[in-house]
Protein backbone atom coordinates (compact mmCIF):
# COMPACT_ATOMS: atom_id res chain seq x y z
CA UNK A 1 0.00 0.00 0.00
CA UNK A 2 1.02 3.58 -0.61
CA UNK A 3 -0.49 6.28 1.55
CA UNK A 4 -0.40 10.06 1.32
CA UNK A 5 -2.23 12.92 3.02
CA UNK A 6 -3.51 15.52 0.55
CA UNK A 7 -4.69 19.06 1.21
CA UNK A 8 -8.18 19.90 -0.02
CA UNK A 9 -10.33 23.01 -0.15
CA UNK A 10 -12.04 21.78 3.02
CA UNK A 11 -9.07 20.41 4.94
CA UNK A 12 -7.20 17.14 4.34
CA UNK A 13 -7.88 13.61 3.12
CA UNK A 14 -5.79 10.48 3.48
CA UNK A 15 -5.48 8.46 0.28
CA UNK A 16 -4.29 4.83 0.33
CA UNK A 17 -4.07 2.64 -2.78
CA UNK A 18 -2.62 -0.84 -3.38
CA UNK A 19 0.74 -1.22 -5.06
CA UNK A 20 0.43 -4.96 -5.76
CA UNK A 21 -2.30 -7.10 -7.35
CA UNK A 22 -2.48 -9.24 -4.19
CA UNK A 23 -3.98 -6.21 -2.45
CA UNK A 24 -6.75 -5.68 -5.01
CA UNK A 25 -10.16 -7.32 -4.93
CA UNK A 26 -11.90 -8.80 -7.95
CA UNK A 27 -14.66 -6.21 -7.51
CA UNK A 28 -12.21 -3.32 -7.82
CA UNK A 29 -10.72 -4.78 -10.98
CA UNK A 30 -14.18 -5.34 -12.49
CA UNK A 31 -15.04 -1.71 -11.85
CA UNK A 32 -11.82 -0.59 -13.51
CA UNK A 33 -12.27 -2.92 -16.49
CA UNK A 34 -15.80 -1.66 -17.15
CA UNK A 35 -14.60 1.94 -17.47
CA UNK A 36 -13.32 2.02 -21.04
CA UNK A 37 -12.01 5.60 -20.84
CA UNK A 38 -10.84 5.74 -17.23
CA UNK A 39 -8.37 8.43 -16.21
CA UNK A 40 -5.91 8.15 -13.32
CA UNK A 41 -8.21 10.03 -10.94
CA UNK A 42 -11.04 7.57 -11.53
CA UNK A 43 -8.64 4.66 -10.99
CA UNK A 44 -7.41 6.23 -7.72
CA UNK A 45 -11.03 6.65 -6.62
CA UNK A 46 -11.79 2.95 -7.22
CA UNK A 47 -8.59 1.70 -5.60
CA UNK A 48 -8.83 3.99 -2.55
CA UNK A 49 -12.60 3.85 -2.08
CA UNK A 50 -12.74 7.66 -1.95
CA UNK A 51 -15.49 9.23 -4.13
CA UNK A 52 -14.26 11.20 -7.13
CA UNK A 53 -16.11 14.27 -5.90
CA UNK A 54 -13.94 14.30 -2.80
CA UNK A 55 -10.75 13.85 -4.80
CA UNK A 56 -11.76 16.79 -7.00
CA UNK A 57 -11.35 19.06 -3.96
CA UNK A 58 -7.58 18.38 -3.71
CA UNK A 59 -5.79 21.70 -4.15
CA UNK A 60 -2.64 20.58 -5.99
CA UNK A 61 -3.19 18.19 -8.92
CA UNK A 62 0.50 17.24 -8.82
CA UNK A 63 -0.14 15.48 -5.50
CA UNK A 64 -1.69 12.62 -7.49
CA UNK A 65 1.46 11.99 -9.51
CA UNK A 66 2.88 9.45 -7.06
CA UNK A 67 -0.32 7.39 -7.35
CA UNK A 68 -0.42 7.56 -11.14
CA UNK A 69 2.79 5.56 -11.48
CA UNK A 70 1.36 2.73 -9.38
CA UNK A 71 -1.91 2.74 -11.31
CA UNK A 72 0.06 2.19 -14.52
CA UNK A 73 2.06 -0.59 -12.88
CA UNK A 74 -1.11 -2.37 -11.75
CA UNK A 75 -2.53 -2.16 -15.26
CA UNK A 76 0.54 -3.97 -16.58
CA UNK A 77 0.40 -6.61 -13.83
CA UNK A 78 -3.17 -7.63 -14.71
CA UNK A 79 -2.03 -8.49 -18.25
CA UNK A 80 0.45 -11.02 -16.87
CA UNK A 81 -2.20 -12.46 -14.54
CA UNK A 82 -4.24 -13.52 -17.58
CA UNK A 83 -1.32 -15.71 -18.61
CA UNK A 84 -0.76 -17.27 -15.19
CA UNK A 85 -1.57 -20.96 -14.71
CA UNK A 86 -0.98 -20.98 -10.96
CA UNK A 87 -4.28 -21.94 -9.30
CA UNK A 88 -4.57 -21.38 -5.52
CA UNK A 89 -5.23 -24.47 -3.40
CA UNK A 90 -7.55 -22.63 -0.98
CA UNK A 91 -9.74 -19.52 -0.88
CA UNK A 92 -11.25 -17.69 2.09
CA UNK A 93 -14.68 -16.06 2.34
CA UNK A 94 -15.87 -13.87 5.21
CA UNK A 95 -19.66 -14.04 5.68
CA UNK A 96 -20.16 -11.50 8.43
CA UNK A 97 -18.06 -12.87 11.29
CA UNK A 98 -18.00 -16.40 9.85
CA UNK A 99 -14.79 -17.39 8.11
CA UNK A 100 -15.09 -20.06 5.42
CA UNK A 101 -11.91 -21.65 4.03
CA UNK A 102 -12.41 -23.91 1.02
CA UNK A 103 -10.21 -26.20 -1.01
CA UNK A 104 -10.32 -25.32 -4.70
CA UNK A 105 -11.74 -28.27 -6.66
CA UNK A 106 -10.65 -27.99 -10.28
CA UNK A 107 -13.49 -30.08 -11.68
CA UNK A 108 -16.49 -27.82 -12.30
CA UNK A 109 -18.79 -30.77 -12.99
CA UNK A 110 -18.68 -31.96 -9.37
CA UNK A 111 -20.92 -29.08 -8.34
CA UNK A 112 -24.76 -29.34 -8.38
CA UNK A 113 -26.21 -29.79 -11.87
CA UNK A 114 -27.82 -26.35 -11.81
CA UNK A 115 -24.52 -24.66 -10.97
CA UNK A 116 -22.71 -26.66 -13.65
CA UNK A 117 -25.25 -25.75 -16.34
CA UNK A 118 -25.37 -22.05 -15.38
CA UNK A 119 -21.58 -21.72 -15.32
CA UNK A 120 -21.22 -23.58 -18.61
CA UNK A 121 -23.74 -21.26 -20.29
CA UNK A 122 -21.91 -18.16 -19.01
CA UNK A 123 -18.66 -19.53 -20.43
CA UNK A 124 -20.32 -20.39 -23.76
CA UNK A 125 -21.87 -16.92 -24.09
CA UNK A 126 -18.54 -15.24 -23.39
CA UNK A 127 -16.69 -17.39 -25.92
CA UNK A 128 -19.40 -16.94 -28.57
CA UNK A 129 -19.24 -13.18 -28.12
CA UNK A 130 -15.48 -13.26 -28.63
CA UNK A 131 -15.82 -15.40 -31.78
CA UNK A 132 -18.52 -13.09 -33.13
CA UNK A 133 -16.20 -10.10 -32.75
CA UNK A 134 -12.87 -11.61 -33.77
CA UNK A 135 -13.64 -14.80 -35.70
CA UNK A 136 -13.28 -18.48 -34.91
CA UNK A 137 -9.71 -18.97 -36.13
CA UNK A 138 -7.37 -19.68 -33.19
CA UNK A 139 -9.88 -18.18 -30.76
CA UNK A 140 -8.36 -20.12 -27.84
CA UNK A 141 -4.99 -18.40 -28.35
CA UNK A 142 -6.44 -14.89 -28.11
CA UNK A 143 -9.49 -15.30 -25.87
CA UNK A 144 -9.54 -13.46 -22.54
CA UNK A 145 -12.78 -13.64 -20.52
CA UNK A 146 -14.12 -10.48 -18.94
CA UNK A 147 -13.66 -10.25 -15.18
CA UNK A 148 -17.44 -9.86 -14.81
CA UNK A 149 -18.02 -13.22 -16.53
CA UNK A 150 -15.34 -14.77 -14.31
CA UNK A 151 -17.15 -13.45 -11.25
CA UNK A 152 -20.47 -14.99 -12.32
CA UNK A 153 -18.89 -18.38 -13.02
CA UNK A 154 -17.25 -18.41 -9.59
CA UNK A 155 -20.49 -17.32 -7.89
CA UNK A 156 -22.26 -20.42 -9.20
CA UNK A 157 -19.23 -22.58 -8.46
CA UNK A 158 -18.77 -21.50 -4.82
CA UNK A 159 -22.35 -20.68 -3.74
CA UNK A 160 -23.41 -24.03 -2.25
CA UNK A 161 -20.08 -24.84 -0.64
CA UNK A 162 -19.75 -21.44 1.05
CA UNK A 163 -23.37 -20.90 2.14
CA UNK A 164 -24.23 -24.62 2.71
CA UNK A 165 -27.58 -23.85 1.05
CA UNK A 166 -29.27 -25.81 -1.72
CA UNK A 167 -28.51 -24.46 -5.16
CA UNK A 168 -30.66 -21.54 -6.24
CA UNK A 169 -29.85 -19.74 -9.49
CA UNK A 170 -31.00 -16.30 -8.32
CA UNK A 171 -29.25 -16.50 -4.97
CA UNK A 172 -26.12 -17.72 -6.72
CA UNK A 173 -26.17 -14.61 -8.91
CA UNK A 174 -26.51 -12.44 -5.81
CA UNK A 175 -23.50 -14.28 -4.34
CA UNK A 176 -21.40 -12.34 -6.87
CA UNK A 177 -21.12 -9.61 -4.22
CA UNK A 178 -19.18 -12.03 -1.99
CA UNK A 179 -17.03 -13.29 -4.86
CA UNK A 180 -16.04 -9.69 -5.66
CA UNK A 181 -14.33 -9.54 -2.26
CA UNK A 182 -11.84 -12.25 -3.27
CA UNK A 183 -8.38 -11.12 -4.27
CA UNK A 184 -8.15 -10.86 -8.04
CA UNK A 185 -4.99 -13.01 -7.91
CA UNK A 186 -7.11 -15.82 -6.40
CA UNK A 187 -10.27 -15.44 -8.45
CA UNK A 188 -8.84 -14.88 -11.91
CA UNK A 189 -6.72 -18.07 -12.24
CA UNK A 190 -9.57 -20.29 -10.95
CA UNK A 191 -12.09 -18.80 -13.38
CA UNK A 192 -9.60 -18.90 -16.24
CA UNK A 193 -9.10 -22.62 -15.60
CA UNK A 194 -12.83 -23.26 -16.08
CA UNK A 195 -12.91 -21.21 -19.26
CA UNK A 196 -9.99 -23.23 -20.61
CA UNK A 197 -11.92 -26.45 -19.86
CA UNK A 198 -14.88 -25.35 -22.00
CA UNK A 199 -14.23 -27.73 -24.94
CA UNK A 200 -14.51 -30.64 -22.48
CA UNK A 201 -17.68 -29.15 -21.01
CA UNK A 202 -19.13 -28.93 -24.50
CA UNK A 203 -18.36 -32.62 -25.08
CA UNK A 204 -20.11 -33.44 -21.81
CA UNK A 205 -23.12 -31.45 -22.96
CA UNK A 206 -23.31 -33.31 -26.28
CA UNK A 207 -22.90 -36.66 -24.53
CA UNK A 208 -25.65 -35.81 -22.05
CA UNK A 209 -28.06 -34.79 -24.82
CA UNK A 210 -27.35 -37.95 -26.76
CA UNK A 211 -28.05 -40.10 -23.71
CA UNK A 212 -31.22 -38.13 -23.05
CA UNK A 213 -32.43 -38.66 -26.61
CA UNK A 214 -31.70 -42.39 -26.40
CA UNK A 215 -33.58 -42.60 -23.12
CA UNK A 216 -36.53 -40.71 -24.62
CA UNK A 217 -36.64 -43.00 -27.68
CA UNK A 218 -36.60 -46.07 -25.44
CA UNK A 219 -39.50 -44.66 -23.44
CA UNK A 220 -41.49 -44.02 -26.60
CA UNK A 221 -40.87 -47.58 -27.84
CA UNK A 222 -41.85 -49.00 -24.45
CA UNK A 223 -45.07 -46.98 -24.51
CA UNK A 224 -46.01 -48.29 -27.95
CA UNK A 225 -45.29 -51.87 -26.93
CA UNK A 226 -47.32 -51.43 -23.76
CA UNK A 227 -50.27 -50.08 -25.77
CA UNK A 228 -50.07 -53.20 -27.96
CA UNK A 229 -50.03 -55.42 -24.84
CA UNK A 230 -46.64 -56.84 -25.83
Amino acid sequence: MIEKTLRTTGGKIQVRIPTDLNEISLGQMIEMQEKHYMNDLEAISILSGIPKEELYTVINIDDFQVFGDYVQSLSNQIKYLYNSDIIPHKVTFMLGKRKVVLNVIRNLSVEPAGAFLAARDIIADEINEHIKLYGEDDWEDHFQPSLKACCHVLAHYFFCRVTTKKYNEYEAEEFCEEVKKLRVTEAMPIAKHFFSCYPDLLKQRIGFLQRLQQYWRRRQVFKRLKNLDI
